[in-house]
């Protein structure tokens, strides 16, 4: 589990195709930038751009992670060198300060705008249909793994659009500094919310 709020910036520096055998994966060499690895051990979980991966390698200042072909097909920023959010896996005693985040990203949404509002930016996403069942108004979205709040819901064609304030703050120590209208951004609804939705979908026996 993670809580959405980004430790670091790092960078994947480096790809490799792994075997045939793993159907299309890649191996990424990540540079974890100011993220303390000193408590990081094989088989830890870290979330990469939103996505829970399992470190396979310890580097001097960074980390080695396999991506396999459908967390490729289901994500973004994960198959090319560039800057990425990285937050290590919650352990007992870590404060919460975002919400709970599995890291499995549920799908990707389109940066429709991101324009400046006074000193803050108002970032506007494209949510997919399966998803925007999931969202309301001041409740919880993680975009490429990092916590934020819903500001306000446009149900459209296809899905819905969603506004998101983001702060100086946030712009400064995440990758959203990169984001532009026509990206693709990782997304993963509250856990809360799909639980909500399944114990409405579900009759009660009579």
């Amino acid at each position: 589990m993670f809580t959405g709020l980004v430790a670091a910036v790092g960078r994947i520096t480096h790809l490799e195709p792994l075997a045939e055998t793993q159907q299309g994966g890649v191996r990424l060499t990540i540079d974890a930038g100011e993220l303390d690895l000193n408590d990081v051990r094989l088989g830890d979980s870290i979330a990469v751009q939103g996505a829970c991966m399992t470190v396979i390698a310890l580097q001097a200042g960074g980390f080695q992670v396999d991506v396999s072909r459908e967390s490729l097909n289901l994500t973004t920023g994960l198959d090319r060198v560039g800057e990425v959010n990285l937050e290590k896996s919650l352990r007992v005693g870590d404060q919460i300060g975002g919400h709970l985040v599995s890291g499995h990203v549920d799908g990707m949404g389109e940066v429709l705008r991101f324009e400046a509002v006074g000193e803050s930016r108002e970032l506007v996403i494209r949510v997919p249909e399966h998803l925007a069942r999931f969202l309301a108004y001041k409740g919880s979205i993680t975009v490429n793994g990092i916590s934020l709040t819903v500001n306000r819901v446009t149900d459209v064609v296809g899905g819905c659009d969603i506004s998101i304030n983001i702060i100086p703050h946030t712009q400064s120590v995440t990758t959203l500094r990169n984001v532009a209208a026509g990206d693709r951004v990782n997304l993963e609804v509250d856990t809360i919310a799909r639980y909500v939705e399944r114990m409405l979908s579900v009759s009660p026996s009579v």
